[in-house]
């Protein structure tokens, strides 16, 4: 049987104007500024204006680790979403948006996939609405100011040795990674070691979705620390004086994007931060409007649970007074099967013994939500390939974790698809039955905070960090930032630093290479193993089959 391709779908999806969509949630046209017929960004004074109403019920949509036979959390998220609005609720979806790196690397688009989409499909993962733009273009600045501020005499006494701020560009480019800068004599500045992160791992992409308005932005953009001087003392962004055009060039991009899914519900497309190295979620502005504006709103958080899950509950909800009500673990028979021990090729045979072995993976993330005061349910994301047999064997599993699994068809059927998991997370939702709170207190130290994820989240026996990391958090401890959350950047693909290690691994170590004060955003990041803040392309990268065709349309993006 022949399906039909995403893009495909998403070009014969019945679109309604924008305006229809904003009017689902009570906006009207004068409070969208509209990007085209189909996408609109939600103005700020309307946005000021909804802050008294009671907040609907807020939904984590989270995943396995991921693996190369695919898992569909946004799938699912969208799906869920849709399913919702067919019961009769009012529901909202939020999501990220998606990174040019990814799409032109080996990931492919992130707006869903067959009937549980989200469209416009080719603008959502391309250009959009310009927010990644302005936030390369804001880093960018101030990129540019430090080096003028040292090049017309460095009032400051910056010690060239001693910027830590990077450059970035969306697009995965290793060659960036380490660069020296400033090359070409006296009229070219200070030649100096410098680097490029892609724009998703940028500090101003992790505080414009952290930020709740323009002026928390601008104040975040200016506690960002840049560089520091010869006696160690730091240098901020507001003493480059860098921070108010900053926050001109992120005037719009900081207004939440709205569009809509295939069956035309309203959904919140805004940030984009990487959950394997940043902190995952989209932005505190979307979401917390989606919950001024729907009973009920179904979010995502990237990677697997060990990572954007984490990062959700102990940066995102601690930072913005947020409490889930049920968080929805996605998971596939295929995925099963792969942390069982079974090939990528061999995946359509039925084979019950390893779904079991692989469920192992399933039940640790389950345990892992539990421990934060919120009830779990487990979403099977169908395959045409499972058989009966194999989908038992994971509700079984799910059953002996004292949790529920349910069947989802979204990608085949959409909302009919999901109407059985949308009616059981409503009722777990109006049940009242979460007691959310963050795994670490604000006042543990920072080095117990990485070993209480890394033992409580991963399983580690320890973590492995030098003497100068150790002395780093000391130092940071000690300027006022121990009381920030930390942001784990480590692989998606394990619950190990080592990609390939699935399934439920323990009898490991946790090595910390390198810890990153993000001041402005406010959390401190713990980069482990070999986990890279600059991307590089796959052997054969997504780019070389991607082309417009004879109707100028896009062929190849998914």
């Amino acid at each position: 049987m022949a399906f039909k391709t995403d893009i495909q779908i998403a070009r014969e999806a019945n679109k309604k104007p924008i305006q229809e969509i904003g009017k689902k949630l009570g906006i009207d046209s004068d409070d969208l500024l509209p990007y085209g017929h189909d996408k609109a960004k939600v103005s700020q004074k309307f946005i000021n204006s909804v802050q008294d109403r009671k907040d609907g019920k807020l939904i984590l949509v989270t995943a396995i680790n991921p693996t190369p036979a695919g898992e569909g959390k946004t799938t699912t998220t969208v799906g869920l979403g849709d399913g919702l609005n067919r019961i009769g609720k009012n529901a909202c979806v939020c999501i990220r948006e998606a990174s040019l790196g990814p799409n032109f690397g080996m990931k492919g688009g992130a707006a869903g996939g067959g009937y549980a989409q989200i469209v416009p499909m080719e603008e959502m993962n391309l250009h959009f609405t310009g927010d990644f733009h302005a936030i390369t273009s804001a880093h960018s600045l101030l990129s540019a100011m430090i080096d003028n501020h040292i090049y017309w005499g460095n009032s400051l006494e910056i010690d060239t040795r001693r910027v830590v701020w990077r450059r970035v560009v969306d697009m995965n480019d290793r060659a960036l990674r380490q660069i020296t800068a400033s090359l070409g004599g006296v009229s070219n500045g200070f030649p100096r070691e410098a680097g490029f992160d892609i724009t998703v791992a940028s500090e101003v992409m992790a505080i414009l979705c952290l930020a709740k308005n323009l002026e928390d932005l601008q104040t975040r953009l200016g506690d960002m620390i840049v560089a520091y001087r010869r006696d160690r003392t730091p240098v901020f962004a507001r003493d480059i004086k860098a921070d108010g055009a900053m926050t001109v060039l992120l005037k719009d991009a900081m207004q939440p994007n709205i569009v809509q899914t295939l069956e035309n519900n309203p959904a919140f497309v805004h940030g984009g931060p990487f959950a394997n190295i940043a902190h995952g979620c989209n932005s505190v502005i979307a979401t917390t409007t989606a919950l001024k504006l729907a009973d009920y709103v179904v979010t995502e958080a990237g990677f697997g649970a060990d990572l954007g899950a984490e990062k959700f509950m102990n940066i995102k909800c601690r930072k913005a007074g947020l409490s889930p009500s049920v968080v929805v673990v996605v998971a596939t028979v295929r995925a099963m099967k792969m942390n069982g021990g079974v090939a990528k090729a061999d995946l359509g045979a039925e084979n019950v013994d390893a779904v079991n072995n692989g469920c192992a993976n399933l039940g640790r993330h389950i345990e892992n939500m539990k421990s934060f005061g919120v009830p779990v349910v487990v979403a099977i994301n169908h395959f045409v390939t499972d058989t009966d047999a194999e989908v038992q064997a994971v509700k079984d599993y799910v059953t002996s974790q004292g949790s529920e699994a349910i069947l989802s068809r979204h990608w085949e059927l959409g909302s009919e698809g999901s109407e059985a998991l949308a009616t059981r997370v409503a009722e777990i939702a109006d049940g009242d039955s979460a007691n959310f709170a963050p795994i670490y207190p604000d006042d543990m130290p920072l080095m117990q905070k990485i070993e209480t994820i890394a033992k409580r989240i991963y399983r580690a026996d320890e973590v492995l960090a030098d003497q100068k990391i150790r002395n780093q958090l000391k130092d940071w401890e000690a300027q006022g930032y121990g009381n920030l959350p930390v942001c784990m950047a480590k692989t998606q693909y394990s619950f190990t630093t080592d990609p390939e290690r699935r399934g439920a691994p323990t009898g490991f170590s946790v090595p910390v290479r390198e810890v990153r004060l993000s001041a402005g955003a406010g959390f401190i990041v713990a980069i482990c193993g070999e986990i890279m803040t600059m991307p590089g392309l796959p052997r054969v990268p997504s780019a070389e089959n991607i082309c417009l065709n004879a109707d100028g349309e896009v062929e190849g993006l998914f």
